[in-house]
């Protein structure tokens, strides 16, 4: 049996043919802006394989919240409705959840090979598993087990209100909220949010402004020493710290948390030294709780697909 999975986020669209047995057997990442909507991409990606490999079944996580048939992405222009994109690709049946309730459908499948574990403590059979990732926003779910299987808990983690652990990070947030009123989390852990880090802090150095993509920064902090791009990428990746520990306690999972995303995997040993961990446990009374539960940074490449291809493979169920 054979289905079209997608992973459609802000920037990129990813497609790819999923084999039962065998996973990706083709796949193709198409920007998202170049097309008015997911049929018209998907279409493109189809159009490449034999009239024989074209499948009846699809599956696609999106970067937003799935409540009914309207779906319309957070930070992208598309807005669809997916009886209508069925319809259009001549499907039997699709299925949409939210991005990251795909990547959390893939934790339990994942090898040892597609993570790295950051800091120490032990995964926890039984438990919750939960996952965020920073990238163009900020992704966040969980999966519980159950008697029948894992069930995935979709939500918006990346739209909560970020607070301040030191009186550093209340400076960056106070010209952070003159800009923007609420600061999310979003607003700093993500590609964008290292772009407004960095604004933040050159404005407190009294430095002219400099408009760097997050790629500059992340560079200028590992390659060339930069002391406003370090901090920037430090802030992001404590922060992030924060919020994971923030997701683990409120989930209990302790089974373990995972980092997906675009960023983080590319920052490599920085992210390993970075002050990630280190905010992970420091919850007062309970960071002996989150001492113990070990986090993880996905390496799989495209990892919503493996939980998109456990979703067909089950027919949703």
């Amino acid at each position: 049996m054979r289905g079209l999975v997608a992973d459609i986020g802000g920037t990129n669209a990813r497609f790819a043919l999923w084999e039962v047995g065998r996973g990706v057997t083709a796949s193709r990442t198409l920007p998202t802006a170049d097309f008015a909507s997911p049929a018209a991409a998907a279409e493109q990606f189809l159009a490449e394989l034999p009239a024989d490999k074209r499948p009846k079944r699809g599956a696609m996580a999106v970067a937003c919240p799935v409540l009914g048939d309207a779906i319309e992405l957070t930070n992208a222009h598309w807005s669809f409705s997916i009886e209508a994109v069925r319809e259009q690709l001549g499907f039997d049946s699709l299925k949409v959840v939210n991005d990251f309730a795909g990547v959390a459908l893939s934790l339990p499948h994942l090898s040892v090979d597609d993570r790295r574990q950051v800091g120490a403590g032990v995964s926890e059979r039984g438990y919750p598993l939960a996952v965020l990732g920073p990238g163009t926003g900020l992704g966040s779910a969980g999966i519980v087990p159950t008697d029948y299987g894992w069930v995935p808990l979709p939500g918006e983690g990346g739209h909560v209100t970020l607070a301040a652990s030191n009186d550093r990070e209340a400076e960056v947030l106070a010209r952070m909220r003159a800009t923007y009123g609420h600061v999310s989390v979003e607003r700093v852990v993500s590609g964008p949010g290292l772009v407004n880090l960095h604004a933040a802090l050159t404005q407190l150095a009294g430095e002219a402004p400099a408009e760097l993509t997050p790629a500059e920064i992340t560079a200028g902090a590992i390659e060339r020493g930069d002391p406003i791009c370090r901090e920037a990428v430090d802030l992001m990746c404590a922060f992030l710290g924060t919020a994971a520990a923030d997701v683990a306690l409120l989930l209990g999972a302790r089974g373990g948390v995972y980092i997906a995303g675009g960023i983080v995997p590319r920052l490599g040993d920085t992210f390993d030294a970075s002050p990630f961990r280190r905010r992970f446990e420091a919850k007062g009374r309970f960071s002996d709780y989150l001492s113990e539960i070990p986090t993880y940074v996905i390496t799989h490449e495209t990892p919503a697909f493996v939980g998109l291809g456990w979703l067909l493979g089950t027919g949703g169920g």
